[in-house]
């Protein structure tokens, strides 16, 4: 696929996926949306990804939300679609880790894709809202699930139903990002994010991603038993042994990646 609504660039481990519309706030198209999926599932595939990072042109939105002009004539068989829930899903479950990189608006469409991803770290002018409601519709990319999931049940409810917008400092801390740090820093925090994840053995996040993601959707007490069979998995690799020897040694590991 040839992109023209996003750019693509592999480098140190990261698949850096940029939603390039800035004249339109980054808002969500369909066609940009086939070219995320289709991104997201080329970096799947790369062994030289560690990391898929998703983050929007220029200093102003992430992503505004879905482009209106095309939401104007949706009908009830176009919103029963996937449509940008397949995009968050699709963040959610590829094994390597998603971090989205959140810089100035991150609202509706656009605040659902940074849901769909494992890390959210964003820039001091970053802003969230889920302004549906004023709209007269209601989220429909997986914000009324994932959001309280996150931010729990109370500020769920607030910024699904008050629709108003929270700034970076507030969304620090109810758990919504992570990380906050100025704009200009902002990439490089994500590429130090990514190094750091490379420097485990390969199977770590990913297994970490699966027990966390398969876990909730479960009981307690699958979830358990599901962790114990995979820690029982992962200390029968070769990575584990050069992992232990390695700390012992006082060395740094040589991951073999099995």
């Amino acid at each position: 696929m040839q992109y023209k609504n996003i750019l693509y660039e592999v480098d140190s481990g990261l698949a850096l996926i940029t939603i390039n519309r800035p004249e339109k706030l980054n808002a969500i198209s369909l066609a940009t949306l086939d070219e995320l999926q289709h991104a997201v599932a080329k970096a799947g595939n790369d062994e030289a990804v560690c990391v898929i990072g998703v983050t929007g042109a220029g200093s102003r939105a992430f992503a505004a939300g879905s482009d209106l002009s095309e939401v104007v004539d949706r009908d009830l068989r176009k919103a029963l679609e996937p449509i940008v829930q397949g995009l968050a899903e699709q963040l959610e479950r590829t094994p390597k880790p998603t971090i989205a990189a959140i810089n100035g608006i991150c609202f509706g469409g656009g605040l659902e894709v940074a849901l769909g991803c494992d890390l959210r770290v964003a820039s001091s002018n970053a802003t969230f809202a889920t302004p549906e409601g004023k709209l007269g519709i209601i989220p429909g990319g997986g914000a009324c699930a994932r959001l309280p999931r996150i931010v729990g049940r109370g500020w769920g409810m607030e910024m699904l139903l008050m629709g108003d917008a929270i700034d970076a400092e507030r969304a620090l801390q109810i758990g919504l990002i992570t990380r906050m740090v100025e704009p200009e820093a902002l990439i490089d925090e994500l590429k130090t994010m990514t190094k750091h994840l490379a420097s485990f053995a390969p199977m770590v996040p990913r297994t970490m991603k699966a027990m966390v993601n398969f876990g909730m959707e479960g009981s307690l007490a699958s979830a358990l038993m599901l962790e114990k069979y995979a820690q029982g998995a992962l200390v029968q690799t070769a990575d584990k042994e050069e992992g232990i020897a390695a700390f012992l040694e006082k060395r740094k590991p040589v991951w073999q990646g099995k």
